[in-house]
């Protein structure tokens, strides 16, 4: 391999100053304007989903241009505060328990109940799982291989937390209605078993698990249950609001222990703002880190970053309150009824058909007669991007707001979709649910 020792750059050579010599990107030797890194940046993103025009029903949560104006300059005004320092930014620290206390009261919290904003859903549910294990530990149990109990439904996220804390999941089978099956899974219950988890809703299939019956099970045999309710959380209590029939599933039901709840779904917040909640504050204290031994003192934080960044938790707290208790009410009813809207029409297609029967803002549809994985390729091609789901072959739809303005260029999409694919025959045998 040939060096060239020479430090500077012929402008004739061919030779990339921006690039190093392993071909890898490097710091540029002087910066760009700021004009033409925005041309940029816009250039790059031209590849990317149409999520702004409602072409995507995945990884964003559309509610209108005016909420998203809302979460950014909040997010703006708040970009180079840290969270870590609540001495240092009371404002911060004032808007989170603000936060926490909004949620808290959504969620049907009793007095005492306590909870941290957190940079998403994996982090909540992981502080959880930790606070879950902590306590166990302190209680004198070697915890090292205890299980966690999920339906196969559940996020993996506690499979990661369950990786990094020297624990175990163990998924059970879901029930003919595609919820937990409450019964199996308490015979997976025994002297090893840590947590329960039911889902409110799960992502796959949109549907609350039975967290009724799972508080119950949870109560009579004294463990803890943590319910993932990152995609319900700020959608369910308003959909209930609005007379939709939305099971229990939040801390009404005294078995629940512990809570998450995404802000940056159906909270329309900036992503990085989810939630974790705790039924009491002597809980929640088996999810703060704390160290002392330090030249710099003493440290303490409550979730699993050190720096949390501000813009995050001035963005949610800006949103809940633009939107308040009316607005959320009625974004939720412009996703529940284009929910309802495309479910009806979908069966009503003879070659499809929806599964379950979702009450939030979540459904996927299949069908015995043609692949499901076919027509998902055709409507890709066609600039709407949405997931699927292996079990069953299906493709899968998270609805927002923006939504009710496309719904029926989706349905007309499909129908075309449909007809090529069952007049062709295609099998898109290796095309694959994949989640990232």
């Amino acid at each position: 391999m040939s060096h060239d020792s020479d430090s500077g750059h012929d402008p004739d050579s061919g030779h990339d100053p921006d690039a190093s010599a392993a071909g890898r990107k490097a710091m540029p030797a002087s910066g760009t304007d700021w004009d033409t890194l925005r041309e940029q940046m816009v250039d790059l993103g031209k590849g990317d989903v149409d999520w702004r025009a409602a072409r995507t029903a995945v990884y964003v949560f559309n509610a209108g241009e005016d909420v998203l104006r809302v979460a950014k300059e909040a997010y703006a005004l708040y970009q180079s505060e840290n969270g870590l320092g609540p001495a240092a930014f009371p404002s911060l620290a004032r808007m989170e328990r603000e936060v926490i206390e909004m949620g808290l009261d959504l969620l049907q919290a009793p007095d005492g109940a306590c909870g941290n904003m957190t940079s998403g859903g994996t982090e909540s549910i992981f502080m959880a799982v930790k606070a879950c294990r902590e306590q166990a530990r302190a209680g004198g149990r070697d915890t090292r291989g205890m299980r966690i109990v999920v339906p196969r439904s559940a996020h993996p996220a506690f499979d990661k937390a369950a990786r990094t804390l020297d624990l175990e999941v163990q998924r059970v089978p879901v029930a003919e209605d595609w919820r937990a099956d409450v019964q199996a899974m308490g015979e997976a219950v025994d002297d090893q078993t840590l947590m329960l988890v039911g889902s409110a809703p799960c992502f796959p299939y949109g549907l609350i698990d039975p967290i009724d019956a799972l508080s119950d099970l949870a109560l009579a045999r004294d463990v803890w249950l943590h319910v993932d309710a990152c995609v319900g959380g700020y959608f369910a209590p308003f959909a209930r609001m609005n007379g939709v029939d939305v099971p229990p599933f939040d801390f009404e039901l005294p078995g629940v222990r512990s809570i998450s709840a995404d802000l940056h779904k159906y909270g329309y917040a900036a992503k990085g703002a989810s939630t974790v909640f705790h039924r009491t504050e002597e809980q929640r204290e088996f999810q703060i880190f704390r160290f002392d031994d330090w030249p710099s003192g003493g440290m303490e934080t409550p979730t699993a970053a050190g720096t949390r960044p501000g813009g995050a938790i001035a963005g949610a707290w800006a949103v809940m309150h633009y939107l308040g208790v009316e607005g959320y009410r009625e974004k939720v009813k412009m996703v529940t009824d284009t929910r309802e809207k495309l479910m009806r029409a979908i069966d009503a297609m003879p070659e499809l058909q929806t599964v379950g029967s979702p009450k939030l803002g979540l459904f996927l549809y299949g069908s015995d007669q043609i692949d499901p994985y076919a027509v998902w390729g055709r409507l890709l091609k066609r600039g709407w991007f949405t997931g699927l789901v292996s079990e069953p072959r299906a493709i899968h739809l998270m609805l927002s707001p923006a939504h009710a303005d496309v719904a029926d260029s989706y349905l007309a999409d499909l129908a075309e979709a449909v007809s090529e694919v069952k007049t062709s025959g295609e099998d898109a045998a290796g095309t694959r649910a994949r989640y990232a």
